[in-house]
């Protein structure tokens, strides 16, 4: 069995993007430099970034959900929550819908989240909305 964390997403997905174009933007340029990183050293934010750019979904759920389960808010480069926010706003139905033992996960880790502690309106939000 391949040990997935030591390859990157292009690796795993057989689709090489390569570099970013000259005049791309920041967000393009890290998307294109991230999906080149070992899966196992992403970080939160890069989880993040890809995520709410719908890159690796597949791949990349399951680990944000293994972070998520031990941190429900944990925190990339904007406020706590903001992975969590990614994986409810940016990861497509059509993902949860296939993948159910994810969708309970996600489910079992919002239903444990102290609301009082969540700082971001709009995440307090949509974790109502979700339960």
């Amino acid at each position: 069995m391949t040990d997935t964390g030591a390859q990157s997403l292009e690796e795993i997905e057989g689709v090489l993007w390569g570099d970013a174009p000259a005049d791309a933007g920041k967000l393009i340029a890290t998307v294109h430099e991230l999906r080149r990183k070992p899966i196992g050293l992403l970080e939160i934010e890069d989880l993040r970034v890809l995520l709410g750019q719908r890159e690796g979904v597949l791949v990349l759920v399951p680990r944000a959900l293994d972070i998520l389960e031990h941190d429900p808010l944990a925190e990339g480069d904007y406020y706590p929550g903001d992975l969590l926010n990614a994986v409810l706003n940016r990861v497509p139905a059509d993902y949860w819908a296939a993948h159910p033992g994810e969708s309970a996960r996600l489910r079992a880790l919002v239903g444990t989240i102290d609301l009082d502690e969540v700082d971001d309106d709009e995440l307090r939000a949509d974790i109502v909305t979700f339960r």
